[in-house]
């Protein structure tokens, strides 16, 4: 009989909860309302989470944060491993977690993650867990299906503006305030893009690692601070992060941005868990006014392209360290560049491994200024073995070894091979 009252009111309790959740739905409530009335009514703490760890409500004390920190659920960078608590539970001290899908219409949107200190997660909890998981699914549904409207509208903003055809710069400004931008202060562009894969993705598998890393350049641009645009462009995350005084002069005026840009991909990209995507980065040089930002928004493209074909996926490139690169990058018609390249190595510039070989020794032959015996011991060669492959390039190309000019477009070449991937 008092294992019957029992379960009555646990079940009254779970009754009770989905009540007030789905109140708080109704009042225009967020994640942050639902975490804090489940965690009032289970007494343990509540986490809402992406699908890959990234905090999206909490209501917990130090001592619980603390606690998820201390057994590693928590990578330096804030996300919560949820690949490492599942339904079943981990123990935590003298306690429990848990994580639980958030999911509608067969799409994972969610995870709810519980935490108790003291005891395990009963059955009657998970029931409030999972009534409390709909909620969550109903409300992030009708979120999703706002963002999507207003991303929609501040992306075709965004391209307008990039395009030099969103109207005069007091009127850009104004609007900008409207979706709580601040576009009146030095900045620079930054163009993020997942890296492609060889793996078989759906269409609607890829919309939705598109979405989730549009989210967190989003949160990860909010958690920096105020007014930072960031949009999703369909293939790409556009993110305008601003500059606190930009240097002006020309010495240091190369490192203005670098650190801001730096702490936003760490965040972005955490530990690399949870399903996150790796992910490529371009960033512009400093744009002072409204009139720079189509420049620095071509910049930022040119500086992911050119970054991903040099350095492979997962590089953050900064234009104004392409250096010949950047030069390279600016001349539109690829096909002349490699006509150059052609003209200029002659065989060298062919698909095949003896030509990449020789190209690597004449790299390095190029990097130590034609120094044979330090070219030799960088290659591994015996020193009359680079004196014969030195002789060969000649043979093939000149005379590099005492015509500068013929090295320098020797240099360029080669740099040009590396742009259009065929380094």
């Amino acid at each position: 009989m008092i294992t019957d009252a029992a379960g009555s009111a646990a079940l009254a309790r779970v009754d009770a909860l989905h009540t007030a959740l789905t109140q708080i739905v109704l009042e225009g409530g967020d994640l942050a309302g639902i975490a804090g009335e489940v965690a009032r009514a289970l007494d343990a703490g509540v986490l809402v989470t992406s699908t890959d760890g990234r905090e999206r409500a909490a209501a917990v004390t130090e001592a619980q944060r603390e606690l998820l920190v201390t057994h590693d659920f928590v990578d330096p960078t804030g996300r919560v491993r949820v690949e490492r608590i599942d339904a079943r539970g981990a123990p935590v001290a003298r306690g429990q977690v848990r994580a639980l899908r958030v999911a509608a219409g067969g799409t994972d949107l969610l995870r709810l993650i519980c935490l108790r200190a003291e005891g395990e997660i009963s059955a009657t909890d998970v029931q409030a867990l999972e009534r409390a998981s709909a909620v969550a699914a109903l409300l992030t549904t009708r979120e999703q299906a706002v963002a999507a409207v207003e991303n929609k509208y501040q992306g075709d903003f965004l391209r307008d503006l990039f395009l030099r055809r969103a109207g005069d710069e007091q009127y850009v400004v104004e609007h900008a305030r409207s979706f709580g931008w601040r576009l009146d202060r030095p900045v620079v562009v930054v163009a993020a893009e997942i890296d492609p894969t060889n793996e078989p993705v759906s269409s609607g598998r890829r919309r939705q690692f598109q979405e989730r890393f549009s989210a967190a350049w989003r949160q990860v641009s909010r958690e920096l601070g105020e007014g930072i645009p960031s949009v999703d462009f369909s293939s790409e995350v556009v993110t305008l992060l601003p500059v606190a005084d930009a240097p002006t002069d020309a010495g240091t005026e190369s490192l203005a941005g670098h650190d801001v840009v730096r702490r936003a991909v760490t965040a972005v990209a955490g530990d690399k868990g949870g399903g996150r995507r790796p992910f490529s980065v371009g960033v512009s040089r400093v744009a002072e006014s409204l009139r720079e930002l189509p420049d620095a928004y071509g910049q930022a493209r040119r500086a992911v392209e050119v970054g991903r074909r040099v350095n492979g996926g997962g590089s953050t490139t900064f234009f104004d360290r392409l250096g010949i690169h950047r030069l390279i990058a600016l001349v539109p018609d690829t096909g002349e560049l490699a006509a150059f390249a052609e003209d200029v190595l002659g065989p060298l510039a062919q698909d095949t491994s003896e030509a990449a070989d020789l190209r690597e020794t004449l790299r390095v032959l190029l990097d130590t200024n034609f120094n044979v015996a330090e070219a030799a011991r960088l290659q591994f060669f015996h020193y009359n073995t680079m004196r014969y492959r030195v002789s060969k390039l000649e043979r093939l190309l000149g005379p590099l070894s005492s015509d500068p000019h013929l090295r320098l477009d020797v240099a360029v070449a080669l740099r040009v091979l590396e742009v259009t991937g065929r380094s």
